[in-house]
Formats: structure tokens, C-alpha cells, sequence
């Protein structure tokens, strides 16, 4: 068959005329080494610090170390699968999650993805999980108060919204059990709460999980999670994954509730990252950026303007102290960062004082400004009063004899330690907890031996909220947020009553062992 050499160029002008060139640009390098979660990656030379790039499988990693021939890659995957020789592929995205109201009642991991066996979380919003924190200019003062349903601190160290309290302290002395307390305190307050369990149990995370659940608390709840047995990179963006999602409320004019549980093994995951990928150690094997870790973290929780969404974030920053040293290296770190803490002392966990609140070391920088003003009324002079009877409690132990004045004041302190006694879960709100508070601030509870002081407790609880004469003075006080003069006489009438009801129960009870018999009888 002869072939038409016109035909032939008829052919190759259809051919032309129909060419397109599509060129495919794409930056890929070459893992040179890998080890312990961390790959040494080559020929990336445009690569940005914290960018997302692709391994073989899908598996992400983030680029940390940028160095002049290579880069220093951790791993948030199966570290196993990886080869030296894989090519590596940029994306040019830093690594980001997804927010939004999708998230709530979830369990997701240190990269936001879902890892309660609910299905896939449907966001239509991602947000890079390393962000700069919002200026002075845009924050308000702290003024407002986040009730964490525990008297001893709603009235002693209060935190407001917006504030980072950090909550320190040795293992197993209810450090979490604070922030679990008050994260279910936020239930009916339009307050969304972010729970970040760094390095924890799998075991324990999930009693965390069925304590919200069975407390409603999960439905405005995110629980985002790296355990113990993950690797570190994925431990170290954990923390900044949960500030994203909050962060996301906070601009949209929510009010939000965050804990870290805990820093001090985000630091240690972080120096173990740090010391495989070959940077110089500082003190105790720490990297010298440590304390930029947790700054640039806490610095993103705040209460912000109208002009950039008029929301908060409030950070309970979680810290493990060894043998109650607050002066090691992270602990301090955190609080000179941190508004303020909480510290809780294993020698009054012991004794059985609970929740075990040192009111000599905790403190609030932001102070009774942000408490309400009927608890600033019930509340001004109670730390002195703690801090006098610890003092006289001290000098006691000697066996000398005591004037009147300072068996007063012991008795007194004593008191106001066994109204500050609150078992786990038991929250109260703060116009119940200035009603407690007025009968040690008015010095009512003289009259009564400290075992009956919890049975006192209970009644004026359960008479503000289930008597009608109680309730109508409850509301009243809830109204304004302050006692005025009738109300609080009223107040002191009714649980002067309560008083005497208990009184009458004890047997062979003597007045002249608590006071005067004058003064009894004015009572």
C-alpha cells in the first residue's frame, strides 16, 4: 500500500496544531538518612521552617532543621515505612487543622484527625496549628470571671477570663481533677472547653472522656490527644493544634476554657525532638528556645476586642513538680509566662485536705477583679485569716500556753479549712459560695465545734437552693452580683437559724467552750 507523502503532512500539521505543553513543576528530595521518628532530607533548598512535606504511603512530616545542604524532617507517622532513598515531596502548606463546631464531643489526635470511631469530622475551616499571637492592641483587660465551681479558688485565687492560671504541683495531688472540675462547671455558661492530655495514659484519657460524658460536659467539649506511647513530634504539636481550635471561637466572640495536661512532658517531648535532631543542648538537655515553646503557646490565650471578635481564651496550663520543687527549670519557665498559680501540696493531700490548695503559694495576678462584687464583700480578708492561722498553727505545737486571742484565731482558721474542703465533682456557683463564705466572714460559725462544719455546709446549700425564703435571697443577690445591707441581714438571720438547728442536735453542748456567754446570747 503507497502512502501520499501529502497525506503524511497532513498528519504531522493535525498532530501540531493539537499539541498542548502541560508542564508539571514539582520540588521533591531524597531522605539521605532516618531514625528515632527523625529523617535528614536533601535537595529541598526552598523548603520553609514548619512545612508539610509528603513521604512514600502519604506519610507527613515537618520540617524543623533547615540547614545549608540538607534538613533536619520529624515524623508524624509510621516512621518504619520510610527508606533511605524515598523521595520526599513538598506541599508548600504548613501543617494546619480543622475547627469548628464539628469538633465538639470529639476525640481527635495531636493533628486533629478523629480517633474516637464516631466516623470523619466534617469542618469546612482549617487553620495553621503554629500561629502569632493576637497584639497588645487587640486584648482586653481581664474583668470577667471564669467560674471554676471550687470555693477555694473562686474566692481565693480567682482566674478570669482571658487569664493563664497554670496549676502546678507534684504527681497524684488533683491537678487534673481542678481542671476536669472546672471544665464541668462550664456547663449552661456558653463557655467551649479544649482538653489537651499530652503524654498521658490512653487508660486515663478515656475516664477523662466518660467523666465529661456522664456530666454533659462533652457536647461542648474537644478532647485532643497524644499518649505516652506516641511518637514526640506528634506530643509536641498537640498543644498547638487544641490553641488553634480554640482560637477559631475566640475570633468568632466565644468564651473558651483550655487545659494542657501537662507541659512538663510537652517540654520533654520537645527535648527529646530537639536532641535528635542534633541542636546544641542548654540546661538540664533542654534546647535553648524551651521557654519560646511554651510562650508562644500560652501568649495565644486572651480576651480580645469587638474589632477582632471580642472572645477569650483561658488557659489552665498544667505542671508536674518533683519532691514540690516550683524552682526546677520548666516550672519556673511556666511561671514567669503564666497570670498567676495554683499550687497544690502533697502534705495537705495527705491530711486529707481537699482540694489541696496552698494558699501561701498560689496566687492570682489578676486578683478580685475578676470575681463578683458579693464575693469580694465575703472573701477580702479570708486569705489573711488562713495565713495568720497557719502562722499561730506552727507556734502552737510547741505546747505553750494560748491567750484567748490566739486559740480564736485557730478556731477560726480551722473552720474556714473545713468550709474550703470539696469532694471531686461537687461544683458550686458563686452566689452558693459567697452564701458559705458570709458565715466565716460574719465569724457565725463560732458557735460550733469544726466536726459539725460540713453538716453546716451542706444545710445553707440546701436551704438557698430548695427553700423558698432561700431562694428568693438567692436571686436576689444573683440579680445584682452584690449584697445589699437588708439581703445580707436577712442572710445572716436564716443561717443563724441553721446555726442554732445544729447546735441543738449536740449533746451536753456548752456555749462557754466556743465563746462568752454574753455573746452567745446576743447570737
Amino acid at each position: 500500500m503507497s502512502i501520499k507523502l501529502n497525506q503524511i503532512s497532513e498528519v504531522i500539521k493535525q498532530q501540531i496544531k493539537n499539541y498542548s505543553s502541560k508542564v508539571i513543576k514539582s520540588e521533591e528530595g531524597i531522605v539521605l538518612s532516618i531514625g528515632d521518628g527523625v529523617a535528614t532530607v536533601s535537595g529541598l533548598e526552598d523548603v520553609m521552617n514548619g512545612e508539610l512535606l509528603m513521604f512514600p504511603g502519604e506519610i507527613a512530616g515537618m520540617a524543623m532543621n533547615l540547614e545549608e545542604s540538607s534538613i533536619g524532617v520529624v515524623i508524624m507517622g509510621d516512621a518504619s515505612k520510610i527508606v533511605q532513598g524515598d523521595r520526599v515531596k513538598r506541599t508548600k502548606e504548613v501543617v494546619r487543622t480543622g475547627v469548628g463546631n464539628a469538633l465538639l464531643g470529639r476525640v481527635v489526635n495531636g493533628i486533629g484527625q478523629p480517633i474516637d470511631g464516631l466516623g470523619k469530622i466534617e469542618t469546612t475551616k482549617t487553620l495553621p496549628v503554629e500561629r502569632i499571637a493576637t497584639g497588645v492592641m487587640s486584648r482586653k483587660s481581664v474583668d470577667q470571671p471564669m467560674e471554676t465551681g471550687i470555693v477555694a479558688i473562686d474566692s481565693l485565687i480567682p482566674i478570669g477570663k482571658g487569664q493563664r492560671e497554670l496549676i502546678i504541683g507534684d504527681r497524684q495531688t488533683g491537678k487534673t481533677t481542678i481542671a476536669i472540675d472546672a471544665i464541668i462547671n462550664q456547663k449552661g455558661k456558653n463557655v467551649k472547653c479544649v482538653y489537651v492530655a499530652i503524654g498521658q495514659k490512653e487508660s486515663t484519657v478515656t475516664q477523662i472522656v466518660e467523666k465529661l460524658r456522664k456530666n454533659g460536659a462533652l457536647e461542648y467539649t474537644v478532647i485532643v490527644t497524644s499518649s505516652a506511647s506516641e511518637s514526640a513530634p506528634i506530643q509536641y504539636i498537640t498543644p498547638y493544634t487544641g490553641v488553634t481550635i480554640a482560637e477559631e471561637w475566640m475570633f468568632s466572640g466565644e468564651d473558651v476554657l483550655i487545659v494542657y495536661d501537662d507541659l512538663s512532658k510537652h517540654a520533654q517531648a520537645y527535648r527529646t525532638l530537639s536532641l535528635l535532631l542534633r541542636r546544641p543542648p542548654g540546661r538540664e538537655a533542654y534546647p535553648g528556645d524551651v521557654f519560646y515553646l511554651h510562650s508562644r503557646l500560652l501568649e495565644r490565650s486572651a480576651r480580645i476586642t469587638k474589632e477582632y471578635g471580642g472572645g477569650s481564651i483561658t488557659a489552665l496550663p498544667i505542671i508536674e513538680t518533683l519532691a514540690g520543687d516550683i524552682s526546677a527549670y520548666i516550672p519556673t519557665n511556666v511561671i514567669s509566662i503564666t497570670d498567676g498559680q495554683i499550687f497544690l501540696s502533697e502534705r495537705l493531700f495527705n491530711a486529707n485536705i481537699r482540694p489541696a490548695v496552698d494558699t501561701g503559694l498560689s496566687v492570682s495576678r489578676v486578683g478580685s477583679s475578676a470575681q463578683i462584687k458579693a464575693m469580694k464583700q465575703v472573701a477580702s480578708t479570708l486569705k489573711l485569716e488562713l495565713a495568720q492561722y497557719y502562722e499561730l498553727q506552727a507556734f502552737s505545737k510547741f505546747g505553750s500556753d494560748l491567750d484567748e486571742n490566739t486559740r480564736s484565731i485557730l478556731s477560726h482558721g480551722e473552720k474556714i479549712v473545713e468550709i474550703l474542703r470539696q469532694p471531686e465533682g461537687k461544683t458550686l456557683d458563686q452566689i452558693l459560695q459567697t452564701l458559705v463564705l458570709l458565715a466565716i466572714n460574719e465569724k457565725l460559725v463560732k458557735w460550733i465545734p469544726v466536726s459539725k462544719v460540713e453538716s453546716l455546709k451542706l444545710a445553707i446549700i440546701k436551704f438557698f437552693m430548695k427553700d423558698a425564703a432561700g431562694k428568693a435571697i438567692y436571686e436576689s443577690i444573683k440579680e445584682k452580683n452584690e449584697f445589699s445591707e437588708d439581703i445580707k441581714q436577712t442572710a445572716i438571720t436564716e443561717i443563724k437559724k441553721l446555726i442554732k438547728k445544729s447546735i441543738s442536735t449536740i449533746p451536753d453542748y456548752n456555749p462557754l467552750d466556743y465563746g462568752r456567754q454574753e455573746d452567745y446570747d446576743k447570737f
